[in-house]
């Protein structure tokens, strides 16, 4: 596995924001990490890059141990975080010649160059950093994260500060990097998880509650929902006494989305209080949900940023 993590916990003072977690990535995989504020993705990329000591547990890259051997990952690790620290008082060029020399990269100049056009700096490649605007900055920084050609790439909040071009610019980007390479990414903006990804793992509050295939986790959400819309103004009390209704949500007083351990017994038992009750049903399916649907229904409880 290009990326493994075996039980890594982290704790701050009496906060745990990270709590046991596990999964791996293969080589060629897309893996968008998701999670609302707080929930711990920015710890665990910090531990993957060897910014952050774990409290317990371990990680590891191409099978190489981050804690034992910190240095040896760095070499194969690409790292954009969500702060994208840059020295502003530098000339583009000057800032990713210096990000090659740490690497000792051969080839310095066209490796430079490959670096700009990759990411689409070429037309503020004379400037200096802090001439640029945030999201030709953000671009800088994923620059420097690419130009040593890691095997592992990992993102956190890629395209913060992009116009909807550049976000697509920078999507590419990723899914060209990403056909033979790692690369794990965090985004608020589901819509972007969607366009790049295979795979997503969501963790709240510390602890993964999600990592499936999208078309997975879909098949498994999807199959849930049953959207009703009935004439009659209902109230959500009318439901209770359904043993199959798990969850209940209103869109207007005729239509609810409703969520049911078994759907088509569900549907059944609607059928079935709509005789009794004298309601009209203008229409009863099974509702497709997005990512966004599904995300949210997933981390219904929110809590505060933890890093």
């Amino acid at each position: 596995m290009s990326i493994e993590v075996r039980n890594l916990t982290r704790i701050y003072g009496e906060q745990k924001a990270i709590d046991q977690i596990s999964f791996s990535v293969r080589r060629g995989e897309i893996v968008g990490f998701l999670g609302p504020n707080g929930a711990g993705k920015s710890t665990t990329m910090k531990i993957l890059t060897g910014c952050l000591k774990p409290s317990q547990g371990q990680a590891f890259l191409n099978g190489i141990d981050v804690q034992v051997h910190p240095i040896q990952t760095k070499k194969i690790t690409g790292y954009l975080p969500e702060s994208n620290p840059l020295y502003t008082d530098m000339y583009i060029r000057e800032y990713l010649s210096f990000i090659s020399d740490i690497h000792k990269l051969p080839s310095k100049k066209e490796k430079i160059n490959t670096a700009i056009d990759q990411v689409g700096l070429r037309p503020e490649a004379g400037k200096k950093i802090s001439q640029l605007s945030k999201g030709y900055k953000q671009r800088v920084g994923l620059a420097a994260a690419l130009i040593h050609s890691p095997e592992v790439l990992i993102l956190d909040e890629p395209t913060t500060g992009l116009d909807p071009n550049q976000i697509v610019e920078i999507r590419d980007v990723i899914k060209n990097y990403g056909k033979n390479r790692t690369v794990l990414f965090s985004s608020h903006i589901l819509q972007e998880v969607e366009a790049i990804c295979d795979r997503v793992i969501i963790i709240h509050q510390g602890k993964i509650i999600a990592d499936k295939n999208l078309v997975e986790l879909r098949k498994d959400q999807n199959g849930k929902f049953i959207k009703v819309v009935l004439k009659e103004a209902v109230i959500a009390d009318q439901f209770q006494g359904l043993d199959q209704l798990r969850g209940i949500s209103k869109t207007s007083d005729y239509e609810w989305e409703l969520e049911a351990a078994d759907p088509e017994l569900l549907k059944k038992q609607l059928l079935s209080l709509s005789l009794q009750n004298n309601w009209n049903i203008v229409s009863l399916q099974s509702e497709n949900r997005s990512l966004e649907d599904i995300f949210r229904g997933l981390t219904k409880t929110t809590t505060h940023e933890q890093h």
